[in-house]
């Protein structure tokens, strides 16, 4: 079978081939997958710790941003909101005149 080489590579490190290029047998592919470098669990009291130096690490918006930004998508809101009720309002008139319903 012709492939090249990272695709070997590839072959080999999901155990589905064999360091000589042979397909692994099912007992070597199961062997392969299950064999995961155990990690150590973190405590609670280490988890929080390390989220509480990630979020001082976090660059968080002025209040003078946050008004901005708020500003901004209530517009938006407004604006896509009248769009879709201008739509709506225009394909039902048209339909209901299409079909003489008035």
């Amino acid at each position: 079978m012709a492939m090249n080489r990272r695709t070997r590579r590839h072959l080999q490190r999901q155990g589905e081939m064999g360091a000589d290029g042979a397909p692994a047998g099912r007992r070597e592919r199961r062997q392969a997958a299950s064999a995961s470098p155990t990690t150590e669990r973190t405590g609670p009291a280490q988890f929080v710790g390390e989220v509480r130096s990630e979020l001082k690490k976090v660059i968080w918006p002025t209040r003078a941003e946050i008004v901005n930004y708020s500003v901004v998508v209530f517009i938006t809101i407004v604006i896509l909101t009248a769009m879709i009720a201008g739509f709506d309002w225009t394909l039902g008139e048209g339909v209901l005149r299409l079909f003489d319903v008035n």
